[in-house]
């Protein structure tokens, strides 16, 4: 079965990883418009930044832990203006919060692919299928040195409470 996610050329220098596979249609959605974000920024990996924001803009149930006191719009504000220029001064370096050992896959950040495994493995022990988008959120939170936890607390959102609360409810 062919995927109906674009693959990127090693020329883009975002070589498909292998952490796509196997993943559900939402996820799926998720990785590709990380990874259109990441090319269109001219970064060379997908960072933890790009899969926030890429969950936020394609996840009902993800947006849905910011909806309170404008958060989630403070949240997409901030992160529009990362991508037209904040996220400029991470450009050419890679996101290793050093928080978990992950072998480097090309077009992948460690911490990117850390959190995409565990997001995996938090499925499996839910009790298969495929990872969730909530999943894949409390991952990200979970390293308090991603940059998707820096993305947070620069929008002001912070993240306390956030990692248990994504897990109660993709736990459902």
């Amino acid at each position: 079965m062919s995927s109906r996610i674009p693959r990127q050329s090693a020329e883009s220098g975002l070589t498909p990883p292998d952490n796509d596979a196997g993943l559900g249609a939402e996820l799926s959605a998720v990785v590709a418009g990380a990874r259109r974000r990441a090319l269109r920024d001219g970064d060379r990996q997908i960072d933890t930044a790009h899969l926030l924001h890429s969950l936020l803009e394609s996840d009902a149930e993800v947006r849905g832990l910011f909806d309170e006191e404008g958060r989630l719009a403070r949240l997409l504000g901030y992160l529009v203006q990362r991508s037209i220029g904040y996220g400029l001064r991470w450009q050419g370096t890679v996101e290793d919060s050093g928080a978990v050992a992950v072998a480097a896959d090309p077009g992948w950040s460690p911490a990117a692919a850390g959190a995409m495994e565990r997001a995996r493995r938090d499925a499996d022990v839910r009790g298969g299928g495929p990872a969730r988008g909530l999943d894949l959120f409390a991952q990200l939170v979970a390293d308090p040195r991603s940059r998707a936890v820096e993305v947070l607390a620069h929008a002001g959102v912070g993240v306390p409470g956030a990692p248990g609360r994504a897990r109660a409810e993709s736990s459902r």
